[in-house]
């Protein structure tokens, strides 16, 4: 029988490409997987991190009776590529670094009995190379054996281990009416006639309610089930599970076993989305899979405590960026009935390496057939952003090529892809997939969070014929800064939150959007970001990277999408106060008061007073102060007390409704704590002028030929080329911002290096927010570069 066992004890690593050893190094250090060298360095804020190959070693015997079995090394993932030795010699070779791959060991194995010790090596490379995705992206491309690795031991005969990694068994649910058909189908290693292949469907109390036999050379077959139990998404995640024995006459050899839900999708262009015949308004997140100073460097249980906060979101929706997950939380996702969006990491930029195009086929094969049999996965995405460098050549031919080769595999399922804000509503890459989506971030790296909504409305007008959604959106939330008056770009929790209530209200009552997706469930590392006083991180997340802090937009979210009745205070971090944030129309508090029927005398806010929001999903919310009943409002998701009162040293404030009560406690102070605002960066004040930046350049003549003159800029050279030099970087930087609103680092212009600045600018008019741009804007910053002498 099959024997799997854990092998992440004691190994030995080196953080550097020392070369294969032959025996087990002394001086290296141990470790434990799940293991990742950039846990540190990977969110620190320095800048950069280690990138490159690095060992891992172990010594093991060779398991006693081995006999007429094979042993196998299973490697659950090795970033970004993974080379394994035994005893010296080339076991297996891995590109991809989401995947897991296995290889069977058995003839690198010393003799049983020989006394000797079994030597594996495994080099994991995170370094970037030019034709293994992802090349370039806004996230920590973390090195390491970060998923474990076991060693299985099975029969001469068995269920195969290699084909693509995938567990060796698929089971294809065909619901019709109550009842449904099971297309099954496994693949067995070296089958001759003596064995044959049984199946066994059993349901969740774990109750047989089905059997099948098959030949070992022809295992494919199909089982009825009369009355067939669906998987509901969030509602009801009902799983059977499919177990396929191998017998040897009367003997089982080997056997695997999968769960599986029955369902049936579909998705309107009007209507958005439906399970099983039943509307279903697809509303969640998005995961990125690192933590606080462990990097992508997951436990199961840390997997399964991920989930279990998006749970009590209430989300019935995840994405999971940018690359395959570990199976550990697709498990998860299918047994709390997330409905998934997975995807491979051809993002931000397509290589030119004529090679990274069977990478991209390599990595899709991988995601779908290691994860065919979850209920969850309902979608398959093929890319995401991949026009934010530039459009090259092959783009739209490689797109239909991923997407016929998906369909091929697995007919089931629908495509997708995650379009970049700036591509137009005459791309040639719509109407490549079965869904589209966009990335927007309007309100905060430009514009207004009402422009989402214009948007949105007008490409489904233009397109009526195309399944939109919105696969991002977001704000930064650093929950040091506590504005009294939120804004754009101010890095604050309150703005954060502010952004999401429009987002939330505005996206509820669009039905034909088949998904929207928040950006992100958690913050996560970055380590080229620098932003808002904290580096090394993006902070857009609903809960802190280290998953301790659960932010007010969480339970916005929460307030919309969970059915558990709750009541959550905003603005706790907000918690030394002056006693004159809430004043109105010029007046104090104290004037503001009189004559409001709220019943809390005059004389009792003396002190001051101020503003309290409050999130629930009940009807009725009710605020006390220092215990004393101070105003009961009824409402919708959010509400806003106005001049509660602060009394002198500490006042103590909590909102109740029905038996949910929350409670935060406010010290009055004289000034606002500095620590409260957000530093003013160099580059915000440098943009200050920049709203009019058309106006204040030089007049061009519509008709006049642009020039591009030998060692000067223009707008046929490279961002990459003009953000090397600063006085060429301030003339994009400004232009940019004054068409777009969009105040863009040069970290984040630097993802989009490789296009042109005549393409990036013909992609910034394409965002259907050309007001601020002039007819003649590519001739104004072609001769505004045509002034700057390349050095």
């Amino acid at each position: 029988m099959r024997k799997v066992i854990p092998f992440n004890e004691n190994w030995s690593f080196r953080k550097e490409d020392t070369g294969l050893p032959l025996t087990l190094p002394a001086d290296w250090e141990t470790v434990t997987l799940p293991h990742t060298w950039n846990a540190v360095d990977g969110q620190d804020g320095k800048g950069s991190y280690y990138r490159g190959a690095c060992w891992y070693a172990k010594e093991f015997p060779t398991p006693s009776g081995l006999c007429d079995s094979r042993l196998y090394v299973e490697v659950l993932a090795a970033s970004l590529s993974g080379r394994v030795f035994v005893n010296g010699k080339e076991a297996a070779y891995h590109e991809g670094g989401f995947s897991s791959f296995t290889a069977d060991i058995t003839d690198y194995l010393h003799p049983e009995g020989s006394g000797k010790a079994n030597l594996i090596a495994i080099a994991a490379d995170n370094s970037d190379r030019p034709h293994i995705y992802p090349r370039m992206a806004d996230f920590t491309f973390y090195g390491g054996l970060y998923r474990g690795v076991n060693l299985i031991v099975v029969p001469r005969v068995h269920f195969d281990l290699e084909y693509w990694g995938a567990p060796g068994l698929s089971v294809t649910p065909q619901p019709d009416g109550e009842s449904a058909f099971l297309k099954l189908q496994s693949w067995v290693k070296n089958a001759d006639a003596d064995y044959t292949v049984c199946y066994t469907i059993t349901d969740a109390q774990g109750k047989n309610t089905a059997e099948c036999w098959r030949p070992a050379e022809n295992p494919g077959t199909s089982v009825f089930l009369p009355k067939a139990h669906l998987w509901q998404g969030v509602e009801d995640p009902y799983l059977y599970t499919c177990t396929a024995a191998l017998v040897y006459r009367n003997e089982t050899v080997d056997e695997i076993s999968c769960r599986f839900g029955i369902r049936s999708f579909a998705v309107d262009p009007e209507k958005g989305f439906s399970l099983n015949g039943k509307p279903m308004m697809l509303r969640g997140v998005s995961r990125h899979q690192d933590r606080l100073y462990k990097g992508n460097a997951l436990t199961r249980q840390e997997h399964y405590e991920d989930a279990a906060l998006i749970h009590e979101l209430g989300a019935n929706t995840v994405r999971l960026a940018h690359y395959q997950h570990s199976r550990d939380f697709y498990d998860a996702c299918d047994e709390y009935g997330f409905i998934v969006w997975a995807e491979i990491p051809y993002i931000s930029s397509q290589s030119d390496d004529p090679k990274a195009h069977e990478n991209c086929r390599t990595q899709m094969q991988e995601l779908v057939y290691q994860n065919y049999n979850h209920p969850s996965i309902c979608f398959w995405g093929i890319s995401n952003e991949i026009t934010i460098a530039g459009e090259k050549p092959g783009l739209v031919e490689n797109h239909k090529d991923l997407n016929a080769l998906v369909k091929e595999i697995d007919p089931t399922r629908l495509t997708t892809m995650a379009h970049v804000s700036m591509v137009p509503l005459d791309s040639r890459l719509h109407g490549i997939t079965d869904l589209e989506s966009y990335n927007h971030y309007f309100g905060w790296y430009g514009g207004k969070y009402t422009d989402n909504e214009k948007w949105l409305d007008n490409f489904h007008e233009k397109h009526p014929e195309i399944c939109l959604g919105l696969s991002e959106y977001g704000a930064e939330g650093i929950i040091t800064y506590q504005p009294d008056e939120p804004k754009c770009r101010d890095y604050s929790e309150s703005y954060q939150a502010e952004y999401h209530e429009h987002m939330a209200e505005i996206l509820m009552a669009r039905p034909y959007l088949w998904s929207t997706h928040v950006w992100n469930m958690f913050d996560f590392g970055c380590a080229a970001r620098n932003e808002g006083g904290t580096a090394g991180r993006n902070n857009k997340g609903l809960v802190t990277l280290d998953r301790k802090i659960k932010k007010d937009a969480f339970y916005l979210y929460k307030a919309y999408w969970s059915r558990e009745p709750f009541v959550h205070m905003c603005g706790r971090r907000y918690a030394q106060r002056p006693g004159d944030t809430d004043r109105l129309d010029g007046k104090t508090p104290t004037e503001n008061k009189k004559g409001n029927g709220n019943g809390v005398p005059e004389a009792s806010i003396a002190g001051g007073s101020t503003r309290v929001k409050v999130y629930s999903n009940q009807p009725e919310v009710s605020l006390y102060v220092n215990g004393e009943l101070y105003q009961t409002l009824k409402g919708d998701k959010v509400f806003l007390f106005e001049q509660v009162p602060l009394f002198d040293g500490f006042t103590c404030l909590t909102a109740c409704t029905g038996e949910c009560s929350d409670t935060m406690t406010l010290e009055k102070v004289e000034t606002k704590p500095e620590i409260y605002t957000l530093p003013v960066e160099e580059d915000e004040d440098d943009m200050e002028g920049a709203a009019n930046w058309f106006d204040e350049a030089a007049a061009v003549d519509a008709n006049a030929a642009m020039e591009f003159p030998e060692g000067f800029f223009s707008i046929k050279d490279t961002v990459k080329e003009v953000l090397d030099q600063e006085d060429a970087a301030a003339v994009l930087a400004g232009a940019l911002y004054a068409m777009t609103g969009m105040k863009l680092k040069k970290s984040m212009m630097g993802m989009m290096g490789e296009k042109s600045v005549e393409g990036l600018m013909e992609m910034m008019t394409g965002m259907g927010m050309g007001d601020n741009v002039p007819e003649n804007a590519l001739q104004v910053v072609n001769a505004e570069l045509n002034k700057v002498k390349k050095k």
